[in-house]
């Protein structure tokens, strides 16, 4: 879940077609590779969730991000699984979550990557498209029938531009949802709200009057901690509060946002929404309502605290409430009830922010001279995209480890998952690779609810009763100016982290934001500005 975005009405995005090769007045369409002599293995006729099966045993390596709370396991039955029925053996090529980013940067660059790479979030992809060191993805997807159906079933036209590059193509599989999925919000102690009578927060003022009560009568502690400071300071708070004012920040930060108003993009870390969001914050620091370790301490730090009861609130999503606050929480006070709250919503008023494409899968160029790319595709998207796949990858094998009634699911009585089978011995990621991120993400809502618990359900319930956000119009980088605006990037970006800190920590005084602004003027952001929306007016003209 990344990207906050906004919808230029006048646009015509929904004209860009899927087997679009783009190009501009000057260019030559670009084409595909021919890959007829590399169809080994491949099924001659695959289609829509038909299984896929390989003709002849094969095997790919695939970058796999090693997760600490369900470490790669050699004899997992989703790996003996997985090659019975595809005749596919999956080689993971491990790396530590702490370190995934940076790995698959030095392994893509260097060009010793595995031919399918996995877990990458848009925009990371874009680094590595002037080098041509991974596939234009968009070039294939005749390859892939589930991905093309559940595109045109759900109308992801529109999401799947805001990947696209200049030459018209992405370079990206993104997990597709059927709709938006919300899933970072708040946890709050409701045994503290029913003690002072106060009713859950649906606003973000209301949380203050919360804090403030909660503050009054635990005058020693602060009511907030929270984690996900690492490495992004204030990764999902920052992200859940920008979104309310209208902006981005924190995990979902980018240096472009758009004015629909304006009808171009703003600098995020210059606009008054984003210093809304930093006034926000800074009153819950000023008055101690708010831990200022919040932004900066490790995520073990923030559990202690909230676990044993020195804060009452902290950021979480379905899983964390369950396995990283629930158990340790009422171990420590049986009487403690905590609960995922609806995310508090602000001046935009009652929208679902977010975006129906997930992290995706990048395909090594050096696949193109495999003689199993046909079949490589046809696997990716059968387990990353058809029905029969993603169902695979998240309950595991029917009559194992789940049974099915209807659309009903129900995990095996000793196996457990998010609590729907608290106790028990076994469990669906750890001991079986099931629901493991690297592979279960992505399809229909009917899906996606099914490992819900009642609790969970209701949440999802009140976030799909919001509107949902307009998607942003693309304004994609040609290779020059991706080449330039890299070299602005991050010296722009470290700049409105640091102040943003400062900011909010009252290091920087708020009036000082006049001369913020000039100071990242003097930091190329206004020549970083004209090419993004040089970028954006051009792929109109070209495309749109």
């Amino acid at each position: 879940m990344r990207e906050l975005s906004r919808r230029q009405a006048l646009l015509g995005l929904g004209a860009l077609t899927l087997t679009l090769a783009g190009c501009g007045e000057d260019e030559a369409p670009k084409k595909a590779a021919d890959v007829s002599a590399n169809k080994a293995g491949a099924m001659a006729s695959y289609g829509v969730n038909q299984q896929f099966k390989a003709t002849e045993p094969v095997s790919f390596d695939a970058l796999y991000n090693n997760h600490p709370f369900y470490p790669h396991k050699d004899d997992w039955l989703f790996w003996q699984e997985l090659t019975k029925r595809t005749n596919v053996t999956l080689k993971a090529v491990t790396v530590p979550l702490s370190d995934y980013e940076k790995k698959r940067g030095l392994l893509v660059g260097s060009g010793q990557a595995p031919l399918i790479i996995p877990k990458t979030y848009h925009p990371a992809e874009e680094a590595f498209v002037a080098s041509g060191a991974i596939l234009p993805v968009s070039d294939y997807l005749d390859l892939m029938p589930n991905f093309k159906d559940k595109v045109a079933k759900w109308k992801l036209e529109p999401e799947l531009d805001t990947l696209r590059q200049s030459d018209g193509r992405f370079y990206l599989l993104p997990g597709l949802h059927q709709e938006i999925w919300v899933d970072y919000s708040l946890a709050i102690r409701t045994d503290i709200l029913e003690k002072l009578k106060l009713e859950v927060p649906t606003t973000w003022d209301e949380l203050y009057t919360v804090l403030k009560a909660m503050k009054a009568e635990y005058p020693d502690q602060y009511p907030m901690t929270d984690r996900w400071g690492v490495p992004t300071p204030g990764g999902n708070l920052i992200k859940i509060v920008a979104q309310a004012f209208g902006s981005k920040g924190g995990w979902e930060y980018q240096h472009a946002t758009w004015d629909a108003a304006a009808g171009k993009f703003a600098y995020t870390g210059a606009m008054p929404q984003y210093k809304q969001m930093i006034e926000y914050l800074h009153k819950l620091v000023k008055e101690k309502l708010l831990d200022p370790e919040s932004f900066t301490q490790q995520d073990d730090q923030a559990k202690q605290k909230f676990v044993s009861g020195k804060s009452f609130v902290i950021s979480t999503n379905a899983q964390t409430l369950i396995n990283d606050y629930r158990a340790s929480l009422t171990e420590n006070n049986p009487d403690a009830k905590i609960a995922k709250i609806p995310v508090p919503m602000g001046p935009v008023g009652d929208f679902k922010i977010g975006t129906r494409l997930e992290n995706g899968v990048m395909i090594s160029k050096k696949a193109l001279e495999n003689k199993n790319f046909v079949a490589m595709m046809q696997f990716v998207d059968w387990l990353w995209y058809s029905d029969a796949g993603e169902e695979f990858a998240k309950w595991g094998v029917e009559g194992t480890t789940f049974t099915k009634e209807g659309a009903k699911y129900k995990l095996a009585k000793d196996i457990d998952f998010v609590g729907l089978n608290p106790g028990v011995p076994k469990h669906l990621q750890k001991d079986f690779g099931f629901s493991n991120g690297v592979f279960a993400y992505g399809g229909t809502t009917e899906l996606l609810n099914s490992t819900f618990s009642e609790e969970e359900l209701e949440f999802q319930k009140v976030m799909n009763a919001r509107k949902p956000w307009p998607v942003e119009p693309p304004h994609p980088f040609n290779d020059e100016e991706r080449e330039q605006g890299t070299l602005w990037e991050t010296p722009l970006k470290d700049y409105v982290t640091q102040n943003t800190l400062k900011f909010i920590l009252g290091e920087r005084d708020i009036s000082e934001w006049d001369a913020y602004v000039k100071e990242l003027e003097g930091k190329n952001m206004t020549s970083y500005l004209n090419l993004v929306n040089t970028a954006y007016e051009r792929f109109k003209k070209d495309h749109g």
